[in-house]
């Protein structure tokens, strides 16, 4: 759905009161060239301004301005650090790399698209991360001159690759999870 622009919403409460452009301005001494270029958008006018146009036109603030939601923006991050973030918790309890986020993926990927893109990119990168661990372990106690580097390698490369992607996640919103298996594919919409 478009949001309306603060242009928009000026013409539309102007014509709706049935006032020309210089009846507005003798009601709010806001100028006929300044009401111009805003309901032109050549302008993005103070909130003052605003104001005055909203008391002229005898209507509240809000069905002029135009306003975000910024709790939108807080709440998306949030979540962003919770799916991306939630794997650490494999390092304390075993297996919660991959069973935390696939609980909150399977409680958020409705919600949104983004939630659904990003939670199926953490669980298979922890899935993978997960049996290549699992792998490089069995092969130190089966292979006795079988060093301890290949696991280790592993769990550094799963720590360092997830908090890359927490910050991407976070300041661009976007991810990089390389060398993932796709255990869960992404929905052809």
């Amino acid at each position: 759905m478009k949001k309306q622009s603060i242009s928009e919403n000026l013409l539309y409460q102007r014509k709706l009161k049935g006032y020309t452009q210089e009846d507005l301005s003798e009601k709010t001494s806001v100028g006929v060239r300044t009401i111009q270029r805003i309901e032109k958008g050549e302008v993005q006018p103070h909130l003052q301004t605003v104001k005055l146009l909203a008391v002229g036109l005898d209507v509240n603030l809000e069905e002029l301005i135009v306003v975000e939601n910024p709790n939108e923006e807080v709440v998306k991050r949030k979540w962003m650090l919770l799916i991306h973030g939630l794997p650490f918790l494999g390092l304390i309890i075993p297996f919660a790399n991959i069973l935390f986020p696939l609980f909150l993926w399977i409680h958020k990927a409705e919600d949104n698209k983004i939630y659904d893109s990003h939670g199926r990119a953490v669980i298979n990168f922890h899935c993978t991360i997960t049996l290549l661990f699992l792998i490089s372990l069995l092969a130190f106690f089966l292979f006795p001159g079988y060093n301890f580097f290949a696991t280790g390698a592993v769990f550094l490369y799963g720590i360092v690759v997830s908090i890359i992607n927490i910050m991407s996640a976070l300041s661009l919103g976007n991810y990089k999870y390389p060398l993932s298996i796709p255990f869960l594919k992404q929905k052809n919409i």
